[in-house]
């Protein structure tokens, strides 16, 4: 008689997992603690079951649950990879997630382009009286000094042309078995998300505008500081694929991991060129450069 728990099917039936239950706790306590922290901030107090809900300590403490959430949780998918648990209808079903995970990010952004693109081609619109009457009918606004495209933006651009470019040399030493080439292309990778991390916050630390001094500033700042938290994002995710790397894990067959943060870094590459375009060459011109 054959053994009623022989697995006949290419599906992988996970085991009981406490990681949803504590991501949604982390995630309750991380809400809470912010939202109530941002909202009452100036009041001083608010109580909840004997609790003051207005201290950063409980918004810390969300983080800190939704990372250890985070660790744990990837950590027992890489453990059921190198177990054999991603077949390849796993595999194909864990890229379709990684696709539609990308595919609402684009979302995300196109909210903060509509934004801007509303801003900017309709500066002197009759029905937004307020937006005409700060920005004086204009694109720029008037009194707004624009950053030069062609200084640090440019710069920016190229180190993002080029991580992509050693992330696709990295991809290719791993499907080649080149471990060494891997290896320095990734460690090269995250070099460059470093450095453009640090260049785009020297940006806005001597940028000529804030982010409440005008729609531009708010617009432009909403936009490219989310991108810059992805690229942050992204980097993390490569220096683990970097550590994972160095440990042996990724090869020709098993290496989704390597090709989810590939992806996800390359998405951050394009949404970062339609950034360049639009908010730093097409949406300055005209405008009266800071140097």
């Amino acid at each position: 008689m054959a053994d009623a728990h022989q697995k006949n099917h290419d599906y992988h039936i996970i085991a009981p997992s406490p990681w949803p239950f504590i991501g949604s706790v982390g995630a309750f306590v991380l809400a809470l603690g912010g939202i109530a922290y941002m909202r009452y901030l100036n009041a001083g107090e608010l109580h909840l079951f004997g609790i003051n809900l207005v201290t950063p300590w409980l918004f810390v403490m969300g983080i800190a649950i939704v990372l250890y959430c985070m660790y744990g949780w990837w950590s027992d998918t890489i453990k059921e990879g190198k177990e054999g648990h991603h077949t390849r209808v796993v595999s194909i079903h864990l890229r379709y997630g990684m696709i539609m995970f990308i595919a609402s990010e684009v979302m995300f952004f196109a909210a903060w382009f509509w934004a801007f693109f509303d801003a900017s081609l309709f500066p002197n619109d009759a029905e937004q009286v307020a937006r005409a009457a700060y920005t004086g009918g204009t694109w720029p606004p008037q009194g707004i000094e624009v950053l030069d495209p062609l200084h640090l933006p440019l710069y920016n651009t190229i180190i993002l042309l080029l991580s992509g470019t050693t992330l696709t040399w990295a991809h290719h030493a791993m499907l080649v078995k080149d471990r060494s080439g891997m290896i320095a292309g990734l460690a090269l990778t995250v070099a460059l998300g470093v450095l453009f991390s640090f260049v785009q916050a020297y940006e806005y630390a001597y940028a000529p505008f804030g982010f409440k001094d005008s729609i531009y500033g708010a617009t432009f700042f909403m936009a490219t500081g989310f991108h810059g938290f992805h690229v942050f994002i992204g980097t993390v995710f490569l220096a683990v694929c970097l550590f994972r790397a160095i440990r042996g894990d990724f090869d020709g067959k098993n290496h989704f991991g390597f090709e989810a943060a590939a992806w996800y870094w390359h998405f951050v590459d394009v949404v970062w060129l339609f950034l360049f375009f639009t908010m730093y060459v097409w949406g300055s011109w005209g405008g009266v450069i800071h140097h």
